[in-house]
């Protein structure tokens, strides 16, 4: 598995949160979403160019793990890493951390397929995505 990189970094606002006055579910997945596009843009899955290339990454599977409570004021980051890759997908992990505590609020690992979005089916990773994923595993 790579080392992991920050991948984002915000505030959790009242509008976050629920009426037990902590940051709802649907929103550490917003975050995690938010994380994810510039983990694909770090391997060279950039948003304009797939979406040029009418190509895509659907999201296969997610299972996410609650570690701790975030609540309005809290800051906090994503740190994303690779955990492995075949010729048509990519399985990854974000942690989200409270900033200043340093307490990891949530896990997350994800599977995504490349996606060609006219055939509506999988295909092949491009070889430049490989090669750099395949680096990041090195």
């Amino acid at each position: 598995m790579e080392k992991s990189r920050q991948t984002y970094q915000g505030t959790i606002f009242p509008w976050h949160c629920d009426h037990m006055d902590h940051m709802n579910v649907m929103h550490y997945v917003g975050k995690f979403d938010e994380a994810t596009w510039h983990f694909f843009s770090s391997v060279g899955l950039q948003g304009q160019k797939m979406r040029d290339a009418k190509k895509g990454i659907v999201a296969v599977e997610q299972n996410i793990q609650y570690k701790g409570e975030l609540i309005a004021g809290d800051l906090i980051t994503v740190h994303s890493q690779l955990v492995e890759f075949t010729d048509k997908s990519i399985k990854f992990r974000h942690e989200m951390r409270n900033s200043e505590t340093g307490n990891v609020a949530a896990i997350t690992t994800l599977t995504g397929l490349y996606f060609d979005k006219v055939k509506r089916k999988a295909i092949s990773l491009p070889d430049e995505v490989k090669a750099r994923l395949q680096d990041m595993m090195a």
